[in-house]
């Protein structure tokens, strides 16, 4: 079948205020729509990248005709039109953005030599998504995947590996795109690890593991207590405070599974408040390979999977040339002392008189869900059941 395949690594014009906030509401709901799909008989760790995924999916609409660029729109909660879409991702790429850390989203389009892609979806690809475009031969299916896969590695700091199988790619493949998102991030006030220990992690009411914990006697984070959720929410921000990462952490123990199916409203942003907090915290390391394609499908993308019903013919060729073979994600993420996928770690100045005794005690000692933004934009999300950390 000619078609193109996704993988993705799981990252001018200005909106107005009201447009953006449309756009990062959309945004929100793909990522909980995402999170859903993925609960179905899924019993283990989860770290997903929607953002990236809607990235590139975005990407693809600007040549999609019809109800085929119609119905991935509305799947991913874009803006209604195309022009729409490519305006809101053109003003939302420079916000994702921040000094203090390392943030990489890449988006490359592989392309069979000899077949043509259309200028048009060249230039949106390029002065909208940033895209690079690459010539490769598909039909040498070793050779394509391991170029691929070495980009993807490069964008990534080596830490996603074989994200394309060279089984995926054959003669009848035209075009593969790419997005790689990586994510570097130090704590603002790193954990000390001379105080991390192993405490015991309640997997349910009655069973336990010990795991490593980061423990942090007082300091000033964002945190609401929620009567809704049911559920403890904590912010801990980056160095220089544009990144953040959020959990959530239901009161019961077994409180998990409550929590998930209120997930569009875990996403919302709380109503914080500044408080003093004694945080204890498991490090944790989670690595997922997600199918894209059956989860978008339940959210009504179907016609960019059939070549009969597709219409890709803004990218090349007719309507009937081109349909999506597979939408593949592979996402990592490691939380400790430093950080996110921590380097070097950062000095801190000490206060000049002892801070207050925590007013707040934020335990995560039994499973919880995260998230990692960056100026309001969710780039990871998962959940812990099982902290599990090799060095």
């Amino acid at each position: 079948m000619k078609g193109f395949v996704f993988f993705l690594s799981c990252l001018a014009l200005v909106l107005a205020e009201d447009e953006l906030s449309a756009f990062l509401s959309g945004s929100r709901q793909f990522t909980g729509a995402i999170y859903n799909q993925l609960l179905v008989d899924n019993k283990e760790n989860i770290v997903v990248s929607p953002f990236s995924a809607e990235t590139v999916l975005a990407l693809t609409q600007s040549g999609a005709k019809g109800d085929t660029g119609a119905e991935i729109r509305t799947g991913l909660h874009l803006p209604d039109t195309e022009e729409d879409t490519e305006v809101a991702i053109k003003s939302v790429l420079p916000t994702i953005q921040s000094e203090y850390c390392s943030l990489v989203t890449a988006n490359k389009i592989y392309v069979e030599k000899e077949y043509a892609i259309k200028e048009d979806f060249k230039r949106v690809a390029t002065d909208v998504y940033q895209a690079q475009f690459e010539n490769i031969e598909f039909a040498k299916s070793v050779d394509a995947a391991t170029e691929i896969n070495k980009w993807v590695e490069e964008q990534t700091n080596n830490k996603i590996h074989e994200l394309v199988n060279a089984d995926d790619l054959d003669a009848d493949t035209k075009i593969v795109l790419v997005n790689a998102l990586y994510f570097q991030g130090n704590w603002s006030v790193p954990f000390d690890p001379i105080l991390t220990k192993q405490v015991k992690f309640y997997t349910s009411s009655e069973a336990s593991v010990d795991a490593p914990t980061m423990y942090k006697e007082s300091e000033q984070f964002n945190y609401y207590e929620s009567e809704e959720l049911d559920a403890q929410v904590l912010e801990i921000p980056f160095m220089g405070e544009e990144a953040t990462m959020t959990f959530v952490l239901p009161n019961k123990k077994e409180g998990i599974a409550i929590l998930e199916k209120q997930i569009d409203k875990v996403l919302e942003n709380p109503k914080y408040t500044k408080e003093w907090v004694q945080v204890l915290l498991p490090k944790f390391k989670v690595e997922s390979t997600i199918d894209f394609k059956p989860l978008l499908q339940k959210l009504g993308v179907e016609k960019a999977f059939d070549l009969l019903e597709a219409d890709f013919s803004g990218i090349a060729g007719e309507k009937g040339e081109l349909a999506i073979a597979s939408v593949s994600q592979k996402t990592y993420i490691d939380v400790n002392e430093i950080g996110v996928e921590a380097a070097a770690a950062t000095e801190i100045g000490g206060f000049d008189s002892l801070p207050p005794a925590a007013t707040k005690v934020f335990v995560a000692d039994h499973p919880f869900v995260f998230y990692i933004k960056i100026n309001d934009v969710i780039l990871f999300e998962g959940r812990v059941l099982v902290p599990e950390y090799e060095s």
